[in-house]
C-alpha cells in the first residue's frame, strides 16, 4: 500500500530499523534515532543496489516519488543511477573549478603584487561588478564571443565606455590564463574588435587652464588658499611636478632625494609600468620640506585626513579647486598636466623632452627598461625653468618666450 505524509508522520522509531515500503522500490527507512531516510532498490546487470533518495521531511514524499520515477527511467535505458549521480557531481565539481570566475579570481591573485593599489581597486571592482555577475558561473569552456559582447554592451549602456574596453581587456587576459592552464582551448575575445561594437564618444580632455595670465591667477588662488596645509601643499606641488593625480597622491617620502634633488616613482606606481624620474626644482624642494616637518614620520607624503595609514583622498585636490571657485570645466587636478605640457611648448622646449617628463607612452619598448633617465639634463633644465617661469606668472609679470634645450 503507497505510503502517505500521515502515515510517515505516525511512524515511531524502534529498537531496529522500520522499513516502510511505498511501491516501485521506493522505501522509507525508520531509524532507531526517529532520522527518516528513503532509499530506493533496483537491479542492473544482474546486480541488486540501493540509492540514498535525501531525508524525510526535507525530501518530501512527492519529491522521493518523483526521484524514484526518474531513477526507474535511468534503469530503463540501461544506466545505472548511481554512476549516473556521481558523473553529474563530477561534472558540477569541475564547473565549479573551472568557471569563468574562479578562474578570473585566480588570474586576478596572481596580479595583485604586480599592480598598483589604484589598479587593484579599479580592477576588482569591474570583476565585482561588471563580470562575475553575469558570466562568474559559466565553464570558460563554455563562453563565446556573443557572450562577452553582451557583457561590453551592457557596460557601455551606462556610459562608461572607457570600462567597456578595460572590460574586454581584462576577459581576454583571463582567457588567455585559462587556455594556459588547459582549461579552455582559445580566448574568444579575440574575435572581438573593440572598435567596431562601440559607439564612437567624443574624447573629453581633462579640464586645464592654459592661459598665462589665468595661470598666474590660479597660482595665486593656491598661496591663499585656506584649509589643510597638506592639502595646500598638494596644491603647489602639483604644477611644479605635473605628474599623474594618482601618483602625487601616493607619493611616499621614502621615494625623494633630497641630495639629488629627485623623485624616482615606483614602476608599479606608474600607468606605463615603468621607473620614473622627476628631478626637483629649488621650489619643488622647499615645499616638500615644509611639509616634511608635519608628515615626514608617515609614510605618504600627502596623508589622508582621516589617517589609517592611507594616502590622501582622490577627490581632495578637485575639491580644493572647487572650493577656490574653479569649475570642473575649468580646471581639475590632472589638468596641471595639459597646463605643464601646453605652457611648455609654447615657451620652446623640445617635445621629446615634455613627453619624457610627461611619462607619456612614445618609445621603444625594447629600451623602455632603460628610458627612465632618457633627457634628464635637459629634463632638469627644464623643471627649474618652469619652477621660474611659474613664479613671474604668479607676481603677474610679463610673459617672456624662453627656448629651451633641444635634445639630439
Amino acid at each position: 500500500m503507497p505510503l502517505s505524509d500521515t502515515a510517515i508522520r505516525n511512524a515511531k522509531p524502534s529498537a531496529k530499523p522500520v522499513k516502510l515500503t511505498d511501491g516501485d522500490g521506493l522505501y522509507l527507512l525508520v531509524q532507531p534515532n526517529g532520522a527518516r531516510w528513503w532509499r530506493f532498490d533496483y537491479r542492473i546487470d544482474g546486480k541488486r543496489k540501493t540509492l540514498s533518495m535525501g531525508v524525510y521531511p526535507d525530501v518530501s514524499l512527492k519529491q522521493a516519488r518523483e526521484k524514484r520515477d526518474e531513477a526507474r527511467r535511468l534503469v530503463a535505458a540501461g544506466i545505472d543511477p548511481s554512476t549516473h549521480r556521481k558523473v553529474a557531481k563530477a561534472a558540477r565539481t569541475d564547473l565549479a573549478e573551472n568557471s569563468f570566475e574562479a578562474v578570473g579570481r585566480k588570474w586576478f591573485a596572481r596580479q595583485i603584487s604586480i599592480i598598483s593599489e589604484t589598479t587593484k581597486d579599479k580592477r576588482e571592482k569591474m570583476l565585482e561588478r561588471d563580470l562575475f555577475p553575469y558570466i562568474g558561473e559559466r565553464a570558460v569552456s563554455d563562453i563565446a564571443a556573443p557572450d562577452l559582447l553582451s557583457v561590453i554592451k551592457r557596460i557601455e549602456g551606462r556610459g562608461a565606455n572607457d570600462i567597456a574596453k578595460r572590460a574586454h581587456q581584462t576577459m581576454g587576459r583571463i582567457f588567455r590564463y585559462a587556455v594556459a592552464h588547459g582549461l579552455c582551448s582559445r580566448d574568444p575575445s579575440r574575435d572581438i574588435e573593440i572598435r567596431d561594437v562601440l559607439q564612437p564618444v567624443q574624447t573629453r580632455h581633462h579640464a586645464s587652464i592654459t592661459d598665462p595670465k589665468e595661470v598666474g591667477a590660479l597660482l595665486r588662488a593656491i598661496d591663499g588658499f585656506v584649509g589643510s596645509f597638506v592639502t595646500r601643499s598638494a596644491l603647489k606641488f602639483a604644477p611644479l611636478v605635473f605628474v599623474r593625480p594618482g601618483e602625487l597622491r601616493h607619493a611616499e617620502w621614502s621615494e625623494f632625494d633630497f641630495d639629488k634633488a629627485e623623485w624616482r616613482i615606483p614602476a608599479a606606481k606608474m600607468k606605463m609600468k615603468e621607473l620614473h624620474i622627476v628631478p626637483l626644482s629649488r621650489q619643488a624642494l622647499e615645499v616638500l620640506k615644509e611639509l616634511h616637518q608635519l608628515t615626514g614620520a608617515k609614510s605618504y607624503v600627502f596623508p589622508s585626513e582621516r589617517g589609517g595609514g592611507r594616502p590622501m583622498s582622490e577627490n581632495t585636490v578637485n575639491a580644493a579647486l572647487r572650493r577656490m571657485g574653479f569649475t570642473k570645466d575649468e580646471m581639475t587636478g590632472h589638468g596641471f598636466r595639459s597646463t605643464a605640457s601646453t605652457l611648455l611648448h609654447e615657451l620652446g622646449y623640445d617635445h621629446r623632452v615634455i613627453e619624457r617628463q610627461l611619462a607619456h607612452c612614445e618609445r621603444n619598448q625594447v629600451s623602455a627598461a632603460y628610458n627612465f633617465a632618457e633627457y634628464l639634463p635637459d629634463r632638469r633644465q627644464m623643471m627649474q625653468q618652469w619652477a621660474d617661469h611659474l613664479d613671474r606668472l604668479r607676481k603677474g609679470a610679463d610673459v617672456v618666450p624662453l627656448r629651451g634645450n633641444t635634445a639630439a
